[in-house]
């Protein structure tokens, strides 16, 4: 007599990922895998997390103006914190703040100026163009005077393109070059991949956060991007007041009309 053969018995499954008493009893049985974690409460963790994280840097950026304002809504312990925080930053600046404008350089200069006072930090210089008609190097020029004066701990260099380099094309300028240690780290060919004539300080922030001459979370980077936030806001916000008074003059309009 031959041996009987085993049937599998095709078991109904709705949902496996469903919260039911049967697939609860199939996962028993190992017939269905278990469910997966729900991520809900990862998700929930890490959004109250960031909420932390928020409250507690609310008053990272800030100068030492805008903390006194806050004195009647903030702790005053907390507030202290950062007020010493922020007078130690800058008698830190202050103190390391040896340049503070732009040094013009001829080629003669340009190996003691630059490449070997890279050894004592970054150098950045500024190959500029010899024609007026350049927009791109004179908007770069007066970035980099305010750059200069704003960033005085770092060193600022400025030569024309062509008495820096023989035969350097004027459509290479302005081309920006970062030294350290001797060596060439960085090089920007004209300004066409850091927003054109567009440019501005928050670019020099991030070219100088790149190379490693300050840092993500400097104090003056913070200010400028909170100002920039808080100017975004200002606009959304009378962005929003001009649609409101459109749309009731819209309604006025078609009152008339009645």
């Amino acid at each position: 007599m031959a041996a009987p053969v085993e049937e599998r018995i095709s078991v109904p499954i709705d949902d496996p990922n469903a919260d039911t008493e049967w697939n609860d009893i199939l996962r028993k049985h190992g017939v269905i895998p278990e469910k997966p974690p729900s991520p809900t409460p990862l998700i929930e963790e890490a959004i109250l997390e960031g909420r932390r994280l928020a409250y507690e840097n609310r008053l990272e950026g800030k100068d030492l103006d805008e903390l006194d304002e806050l004195e009647d809504l903030e702790d005053e312990n907390f507030l202290e914190k950062y007020r010493q925080q922020r007078t130690q930053e800058l008698a830190s600046l202050t103190k390391k703040a040896i340049h503070g404008a732009v040094y013009p350089i001829s080629k003669p200069d340009y190996s003691r100026e630059v490449t070997d006072a890279s050894n004592n930090g970054p150098v950045l210089v500024n190959l500029t163009s010899g024609l007026g008609t350049n927009v791109e190097s004179r908007v770069l020029t007066e970035l980099w005077r305010q750059a200069a004066t704003e960033y005085g701990e770092l060193k600022f260099c400025q030569i024309r393109g062509d008495m820096a380099i023989e035969g350097y094309p004027d459509r290479n300028c302005p081309t920006i070059l970062v030294y350290h240690k001797g060596d060439i780290v960085k090089q920007v060919v004209t300004l066409m991949t850091i927003s054109g004539v567009r440019i501005g300080m928050p670019e020099i922030d991030g070219l100088l956060i790149e190379v490693g001459a300050i840092k993500d979370n400097d104090m003056r980077v913070l200010k400028r991007r909170k100002d920039a936030e808080d100017l975004e806001e200002e606009k959304r916000e009378k962005g929003g007041i001009r649609g409101s008074s459109t749309q009731a003059n819209v309604a006025d309009d078609d009152d008339d009309w009645d």
